[in-house]
């Protein structure tokens, strides 16, 4: 079965970090690029971030710059996005996303691919 698992969600504090990671089963995603967006409760989904096919390119939410660093393993076929420094604000379920394309998109016309998502909490 395609699909992509999405780990390392739960609780923590704000101010505190968290590693989230998205691993590819059944399917090679070679070298599109992948990406993360996030959908909190009422509100509408949102990209946070991306990373080009090869890892070199990223691209990331502004409320995020600084705080959220991708990376990927194309050997592995696994994405992580390691999240510092978090707020509340940051609370919300993470999806990660396989694109059809090599360069860094949040584009939906873009994707071919989600995951059940991972959520997480920021407790002021």
């Amino acid at each position: 079965q395609l699909q992509l698992v999405e780990s390392g969600g739960g609780l923590v504090q704000s101010g505190g970090s968290l590693r989230l990671s998205c691993a590819a089963s059944g399917v090679d995603w070679g070298f599109s690029a992948i990406a993360w967006f996030r959908q909190a409760p009422g509100k509408e989904r949102v990209g946070v971030s991306c990373i080009s096919g090869y890892g070199i390119l990223e691209n990331y939410l502004d409320s995020v710059e600084g705080r959220f660093t991708m990376s990927r393993d194309n050997f592995k076929n696994t994405v992580s996005l390691q999240m510092n420094d978090l707020k509340p604000e940051d609370t919300s379920g993470y999806f990660c996303t396989k694109t059809t394309v090599f360069g860094c998109s949040n584009a939906p016309r873009d994707i071919d691919m989600w995951g059940q998502g991972t959520q997480m909490v920021v407790s002021p």
